[in-house]
């Protein structure tokens, strides 16, 4: 049996001229169709399964894949048949009940990563509508029942509004899809189309506006008019759609190679699809407003939530529903990109579909990739900055781990060297532009990123381009970025090179870390006075060195220090492991990363406490030390209350998950238990049942070695039920301790932040906004087309400098160092809370009793409440 079947359906379009080949498109399908069709008679239900998975994998040829499903109809209509009933199979929801929902868990109310999947269906049943194998009217009933299940869920009598985002989601779903078919369904049912946008409009008008300003990758103040006029991902991608129903429906970016066959499509059978249900959204709280609202509504925004927008960087040229197609291409390209059959090669050949078909879509639009050398403005609009190369920024959490995307950054720019660096180059510029706007969480991971993609180029950059930030305050963003990204450079590489690498630029050597090296008090080098401590440091380092056991330094230990026993004994308190904290912290000075990583572990033999983490954070003298400390912006407070903050909540969160899991897990088990034991019982019941008496005696009416063996099972049976449910109630005992300690871990890392921040913040008033602490000044504005135009040396690649001395004309920076102190932290709240969330609302009551009080300050509870999507009206 052949298999060039599959790399035929593989590749299909990859050679046509509107993919950037020479072979004619129609001439390409009925290759493949020729091919596919003979491989029906000895394979089709192997065909039928890749085409599919074809379908899901590589969505940007959908078309293609619809009109050769309609040409193979043609000839099998029991293939199309159960093509279109796996179809339906795939796309039905699966009903979710109430009893599953947990308050702060995800509630799946579709299959695990079926969101996409559902999405990338609806694409292929408008394709399978174009080549006639799909009525028109069981696509219009698809409409109507999201429209259904959308209404209802905004329905207060009957319905749960808090679920308002997977009521967005149905409505996404009919609305992403029309762009591939919407031109074939208005001119062939234009009353029905009608009134589903009729629907859609209705259905707008009801919602409320989501707030995406919370995900925004870019901090808008509430004065902000462009925050006011910004409008939703659903309420864009409406106007969108309506634009282009009022332009006949055309959209450029979707091939309809069904034109090309239309002839003989309509000659082939057409098939209705059976009705589809939605999910009822979990039973709503008691009210419609407060705490219970709000977490379900948590849970829901982020199964549901879409935002996706702006994932390229536009050409000026491309109409409102192009740049939606566009960005959905790329969006599935990358999140296919992995897809199963595709696991057996590397990472290069994985994303060479992703270079290629990159260079695809700007051909398809009059441009070719290879010349943006010459492109003298790459624009993006300010509706798509929200969400700038969210292959690393999207919020809340990106779909897949940076390192994916980092891959994918660096291997399009090796695959075009000439055109795609330049594109980096200007996003990061235009970041570097708008850093003091950016999301403390995002400013970060842009950190990460850009020092991990350096160190794949040989940490190349014109750092000359940025060396006047040294002329900036020690604490303003464009400064502490320059100073993040060297530090980090540093950890990937050694000092000696990284300091290499900015001799273009020799005065940023000021802001390398020091050299990595212990700050040992007792170091016993040449020249250094040696006393009693010292000798008996070297001691100890002799009995390590020479491999003593154990027990012989313990007891070395207990002789010559009495009061060092080991480090449990030594610090049973939480004041103790404090001291301890700053003794490693003395010892590691010049490296704040081993700081963290020591401390990590010791946290992990449960050594120290997360609570004593938090209190040492946030301690007196830690907290002046991020106030003077002239690396403080960086080491101190990044690296320490980043890491070490961030490490100590994870290890919480990550135990209490784990007993969740296994509280879950035996409760199945028990349940399984009982019924064996109770089955067993019951058998052996039966069994005894038969039992007679013959003058006063037993007789056995049952086999008597069954019998026994049915006894046997049944004490087993019952011993391993109590087992199990002592097992039960134990893991039930842990998890509550685990949730008492999550609970106080938040408590106690909240009020920290109040306290400091209240301290630090001018005094509370709920009118207080982020502008306030900008001194009413928006200091560092730039204009974001402006800032991403490049001007390119065709000789040489190199960017031009805008001055002959490689400063930059930047407006001066005047928020004073308090004022940044505070607005960094509150990024730091903002971010750690939506990082969190789940795991915050469980504690929501708590937290609200003790620390989010109505004397809190303002602004660090709107900076919680952002992070949490959580209304401030309840205030």
């Amino acid at each position: 049996m052949s298999s060039s079947w599959k790399p035929m359906l593989l590749r299909i379009g990859d050679k046509c001229a509107e993919y950037g080949g020479t072979v004619d498109f129609k001439e390409h399908i009925e290759t493949c169709y020729g091919v596919v069709w003979r491989e029906l008679e000895h394979s089709s239900d192997e065909v039928l399964e890749y085409v599919l998975q074809c379908v899901e994998q590589l969505p940007h040829k959908i078309p293609l894949y619809g009109t050769l499903v309609g040409l193979l109809n043609l000839e099998s209509e029991e293939f199309t048949k159960n093509l279109v009933e796996r179809t339906h199979s795939n796309l039905q929801v699966v009903p979710a009940t109430c009893q599953d929902y947990l308050p702060g868990e995800f509630q799946e109310a579709l299959d695990s990563g079926s969101c996409d999947r559902i999405r990338i269906l609806m694409r292929f049943l408008m394709a399978l509508m174009c080549s006639k194998i799909l009525q028109t009217a069981s696509v219009v009933e698809i409409f109507e029942s999201f429209l259904s299940s959308a209404a209802t869920t905004l329905d207060e009598a009957i319905g749960n509004p808090c679920w308002q985002a997977c009521a967005d989601f149905y409505v996404s779903c009919i609305l992403s899809c029309l762009p591939w078919g919407g031109a074939e369904l208005f001119e062939q049912v234009p009353e029905e189309v009608e009134r589903v946008m009729v629907g859609v409009e209705s259905y707008l008008r009801i919602r409320k506006p989501s707030n995406d300003a919370d995900f925004s990758v870019f901090e808008f103040n509430a004065e902000n008019d462009k925050a006011i006029d910004q409008k939703d991902f659903l309420e864009d991608l409406w106007e969108r759609i309506k634009v282009l129903s009022n332009n006949g429906w055309k959209v450029d970016s979707v091939p309809r190679p069904h034109l090309l066959f239309e002839a003989q499509l309509v000659a082939g059978k057409s098939y209705s699809f059976e009705p589809i249900s939605c999910p009822d959204a979990p039973e709503p709280p008691r009210s419609h407003s407060g705490i219970d609202c709000d977490r379900q509504k948590h849970a829901a925004e982020l199964n549901y939530l879409e935002d996706y927008a702006g994932l390229i960087y536009f050409l000026q040229d491309l109409q409102p529903i192009d740049r939606f197609v566009v960005e959905e291409y790329l969006l599935d390209v990358l999140l296919f990109s992995t897809a199963a059959y595709l696991t057996s090669g590397h990472v290069f050949e994985k994303l060479v579909v992703l270079v290629e078909f990159i260079g695809v879509l700007f051909k398809s639009f009059g441009k070719d990739l290879k010349d943006l050398e010459s492109t003298q403005s790459i624009a993006l609009n300010q509706a798509q900055w929200k969400s700038l190369n969210p292959l690393i920024l999207l919020l809340p959490q990106p779909p897949f781990k940076p390192m994916y995307y980092t891959l994918v950054i660096i291997d399009l720019c090796k695959a075009l060297p000439g055109a795609f660096p330049a594109v980096v180059a200007g996003a990061v510029r235009a970041l570097f532009e708008k850093i003091a706007d950016l999301d403390m969480e995002c400013r970060t991971r842009l950190v990460l990123w850009f020092s991990h993609h350096l160190s794949n180029f040989q940490f190349i950059w014109p750092w000359e381009e940025w060396a006047f930030v040294l002329a900036l305050p020690k604490w303003a963003p464009q400064r502490v970025f320059v100073q993040e990204v060297l530090e980090r450079e540093v950890r990937l590489s050694y000092w000696d090179k990284i300091k290499q690498s900015v001799e273009n630029a020799p005065e940023l050597e000021e802001l390398l870390p020091p050299k990595v090296g212990s700050n040992f008090r007792y170091s016993t080098e040449d020249g250094v006075e040696r006393t009693s401590a010292h000798e008996m440091s070297m001691e100890l380092g002799n009995m390590v060195k020479g491999r003593k056991t154990a027990r012989e330094i313990t007891l070395w230990i207990e002789e010559k220090i009495i009061l060092f026993m080991v480090i449990g004994k030594l610090c049973p308190d939480q004041e103790k492991q404090m001291l301890l904290m700053d003794e490693v912290n003395s010892y590691w000075k010049n490296s704040a990363q081993m700081t963290a990583i020591a401390i990590d572990r010791m946290m992990g033999y449960r050594l120290i406490s997360n609570l004593a983490i938090v209190s040492w954070v946030f301690s007196s003298s830690n907290i002046e030390l991020f106030h003077t400390s002239d690396r403080l912006w960086s080491t101190e407070l990044l690296t320490l209350l980043n890491m070490i903050l961030r490490n100590a909540i994870d290890k919480t969160c990550n135990r209490f998950s784990d007993l969740r899991k296994e509280v879950s897990s035996l409760e199945k088990s028990v349940l399984s238990a009982s019924e064996s034991a109770s089955k067993a019982k019951a058998d052996l019941d039966a069994a005894e049942a038969k039992l007679s008496l013959v003058n006063g005696e037993p007789v056995q009416g049952e086999n008597p070695v069954r019998l026994k063996r049915l006894k046997s099972y049944a004490e087993k049976a019952k011993e391993h039920e109590l087992s199990v449910q002592e097992s039960h109630q134990a893991k039930v005992a842990l998890f509550s301790r685990a949730l008492e300690e999550n609970e106080a871990l938040f408590v106690s890392l909240y009020k920290s932040f109040s306290v400091v921040l209240t301290e630090r913040l001018p005094s509370g008033s709920a009118k207080a906004t982020l502008r306030d602490l900008r001194g009413q000044t928006d200091n560092m504005v730039v204009d974001i087309e402006e800032s991403l135009e490049m001007e390119v040396d065709k000789d040489n690649d190199e960017p031009k400098k805008s001055n002959a001395n490689g400063e930059k004309s930047s407006k001066i920076y005047n928020i004073g160092e308090k004022e940044q102190w505070c607005l960094t932290t509150l990024g730091y709240v903002k971010s750690l809370s939506r990082q969190y969330a789940a795991q915050i609302w469980l504690h929501i009551e708590r937290l609200d009793a003790v620390v989010f009080s109505e004397d809190v300050h303002p602004l660090f509870r709107a900076s919680v409440y952002s992070g949490l999507r959580r209304p401030l009206h309840e205030v």
